[in-house]
């Protein structure tokens, strides 16, 4: 799904369903005290999210095309402003806006 709540702690599975694609964080996105993540093209990876916020996943190959998902873990005011003012491009600037605004 485009848009998860989850609890801190909780795990998240990104299938590699289709070749040529991979989930990773997006710069900006995530709460301080979270790692970044990069998955490998086609494969799976396996995330465990242990500091609450809000964070962006894409796709790196079809980012520009929209290809981006938001993970809410906990409680999101706590990197939200942040989150909102990462400048995205193509279609992953609706997109995200789109997704960002569920949490209005």
């Amino acid at each position: 799904p485009a848009f998860l709540e989850i609890a801190p702690g909780d795990t998240v599975r990104f299938r590699a369903v289709d070749k040529g694609h991979n989930a990773a964080s997006i710069d900006g996105m995530m709460p301080d005290g979270a790692a970044p993540w990069n998955g490998g093209l086609s494969k799976d990876v396996d995330v465990t999210f242990d500091v609450a916020g809000v964070y962006g996943v894409r796709c790196v190959p079809h980012y520009a095309m929209g290809m981006v998902a938001l993970i809410v873990v906990g409680d999101p005011s706590v990197n939200l402003e942040g989150a909102r003012e990462v400048k995205h491009r193509g279609r992953a600037k609706q997109r995200m806006t789109e997704l960002l605004d569920r949490l209005d």
